[in-house]
């Protein structure tokens, strides 16, 4: 009954939880927004290490790993975010707080597991102000804002056609509006100008995975992994207005709708690139275990040409992630915390975005606990992160943020056959 009352919650709640910013970072002004976490909890608590899976978690980003699933499992995740935004002259504290996933995944055979769910993928949700001075002396204000972002529908699918070697495909469905508006303002100027701008923006990607984890020693296990996400190639149906609007009671005066056919720009495509992650791991099932992944994409093809915008790259993408877990001991019966999974890792990204010449990268340090729920396998997740992203150099701006996630993961069996004794 427990089980039925929190998923009904999380349904009930999860439309109206994905429509809401997901970030409020500066930084989300770039591309199609903020790249959001897409593992659970339980592998973003060790990194964000994709390579382990079990017989009872979901791994959202591994589709080889559902080949371990045993039993029928339900998951949902929620984060809150502290953030620290400073420049090189003041600083402000703000945060947000968002459901993060919702997904099943079930065993459909020996060795063969089927999932599906929905997750954020990007989220925009930023507000900038800019100050110059024009040639007649006037100060000149520019302010821009930013929300929306894109959502996930997913469905994988994981089998063992060889002992040890599991192979897995993920079918994403991608999917969202971006929203972009830009206010001048000149002093002395009874008027000032806009220019907003909406992505209406869909399309397909796919995941192919590759596990190889062998037995040593009849206790040990060797994790190898290899992810391929493909490159997903997003249409973007883009509308634009501009006008003017008065100082005195903000009002619009006059906004038109631009016409983009001229421009080629009414319908335009957006390309994420093809991401490969290679991952290594050792440990004993059940007790302990440590990996390392890395993860490179060509970021250099990544383009949104229809919001044009000035003194910023792209390079090429890489993420470097280590982490583990440990358990004291999972059958302990004289003692709760001798069950709870410890997790803990950290994580280098380099985003590949470069602003006014400066790249913008992240550092994270992640750690948490798994707690068993009563005598069944189900389980809460509880995780914290602490990162730092940006820098303060060339006019940017510089992110702290303290980062706690929640995870429930519940199970259940399926198709079991009721007997009479």
């Amino acid at each position: 009954m427990i089980k039925k009352i929190l998923i009904a919650f999380f349904c009930v709640t999860a439309h109206g939880l994905f429509a809401q910013n997901g970030t409020i970072s500066p930084y989300s002004y770039f591309g199609f927004g903020d790249n959001r976490d897409n593992g659970s909890v339980d592998n973003q608590m060790m990194g964000g290490v994709s390579m382990y899976g079990d017989s009872i978690h979901i791994n959202l980003t591994n589709p080889a790993a559902y080949s371990k699933l045993k039993l029928t499992a339900y998951t949902a995740g929620i984060s809150h975010k502290e953030y620290t935004l400073k420049d090189w002259s003041e600083e402000q504290n703000t945060s947000v707080t968002n459901l993060d996933y919702l997904a099943i995944g079930l065993p459909l055979a020996e060795n063969m597991g089927f999932g599906f769910g929905i997750m954020p993928y990007s989220s925009v949700g930023y507000s900038l102000n800019s100050t110059s001075i024009n040639g007649q002396g006037a100060e000149v204000t520019n302010a821009f804002t930013g929300e929306g972002g894109l959502n996930r529908l997913y469905a994988s699918i994981g089998f063992e056609p060889i002992k040890n070697l599991s192979l897995g495909i993920t079918a994403n469905f991608n999917f969202g509006t971006l929203e972009y508006e830009r206010a001048q303002s000149v002093e002395g100027v009874q008027f000032g100008t806009l220019d907003n701008r909406k992505s209406k923006i869909n399309g397909y990607d796919f995941k192919y995975a590759l596990n190889y984890n062998p037995t040593i020693k009849d206790k040990y296990t060797l994790y190898t992994s290899i992810i391929v996400d493909t490159q997903g190639n997003l249409i973007s149906k883009n509308s634009q207005s501009i006008g003017s609007f008065s100082l005195s009671t903000g009002n619009n005066v006059e906004v038109v709708d631009v016409n983009l056919d001229a421009s080629n720009l009414r319908n335009t495509e957006i390309k994420i690139p093809t991401r490969t992650t290679v991952g290594l791991g050792f440990g004993e099932n059940k007790k302990w275990f440590l990996g390392a992944e890395y993860s490179f994409r060509q970021a250099s093809d990544l383009e949104n040409g229809f919001l044009a915008l000035e003194n910023v790259t792209y390079n090429d993408a890489s993420t470097y992630a280590f982490g583990g877990y440990w358990v004291p001991d999972y059958r302990s019966l004289s003692g709760y915390f001798k069950r709870v999974t410890y997790r803990a890792g950290l994580r280098y990204d380099v985003s590949g975005l470069t602003v006014n010449n400066k790249e913008i990268n992240n550092f994270g340090i992640t750690f948490g606990l798994g707690l068993p729920l009563g005598t069944n396998f189900s389980n809460l997740n509880l995780g914290f992160e602490l990162g730092r992203r940006g820098t303060t150099d060339a006019n940017l701006i510089e992110e702290s943020y303290f980062k706690i996630n929640v995870g429930l993961s519940l199970n259940d069996r399926w198709f079991r056959k009721r007997k009479i004794n």
